[in-house]
């Protein structure tokens, strides 16, 4: 019997259900999964009924109810630390915490003008100045950490932290809208893309019917 179920989306258009997906299948973590599709009459309803804010992902623990994506991958990490969902150092640690929540909460011009689609592929695409300014950030954010930590691997912090988990639908998208990128965000972005988990995720999203309505 699995330990948790996991509430997501569709694979194809649900950024905030990868994080959670590709955190807890990258630990290895068995769970049960409930998709929803999102464009179905009783799609709110359906959600509602697993979590009061209607929304995806959720995680659910026998009694608990977790909701939202980092509150998840923050769960499960302390519930297993072995899995080192976070850097073990303090500093490193904090840091990770700190662009993960830039991340959770910012990027909104890159986010409303790129919507993810995992299958599409655009040979060019027209970008605004705010979400070229949103790129660089973006861009910035993975120098300095792979400055920091290339060391330990490939990933921002050497292994495989909570703060991939929180950039892998920022890496899709850059693959969908064909940004050009300088080559250590390129070198991140295929480490992500090949990584098990994120090719499964988006193996499972190219099978998934079209909804008209997400598509650009």
């Amino acid at each position: 019997m699995a330990l948790y179920t996991l509430v997501i989306g569709s694979k194809n258009y649900s950024s905030w259900s990868m994080r959670a997906w590709i955190g807890l299948r990258h630990a290895g973590i068995e769970f049960d999964e409930i998709a929803i599709p999102l464009d179905s009459n009783d799609t709110r309803e359906r959600l509602l009924a697993h979590s009061p804010a209607g929304l995806v992902p959720v995680l659910k623990d026998g009694g608990v109810t977790v909701w939202d994506s980092l509150a998840i991958l923050e769960y499960v990490a302390e519930n297993h630390p072995e899995k080192h969902l976070w850097p073990e150092d303090a500093a490193a640690r904090a840091h990770a915490r700190s662009i993960s929540q830039e991340m959770h909460a910012g990027f909104g011009a890159l986010r409303q003008a790129c919507p993810m689609n995992c299958r599409r592929r655009f040979e060019s695409f027209d970008l605004s100045p705010e979400v070229e300014a949103d790129i660089a950030r973006i861009q910035a954010i993975w120098a300095e950490c792979r400055e920091r930590y290339a060391e330990g691997g490939d990933f921002l912090f050497g292994h495989f932290t909570n703060a991939d988990a929180m950039f892998a639908p920022v890496a899709s998208r850059f693959m969908t809208y064909g940004v050009t990128l300088d080559a250590t965000s390129r070198a991140y972005v295929d480490t992500l893309v090949a990584h098990p988990p994120m090719h499964e995720w988006c193996e499972a999203a190219a099978l998934e019917p079209v909804i008209e309505k997400y598509e650009f």
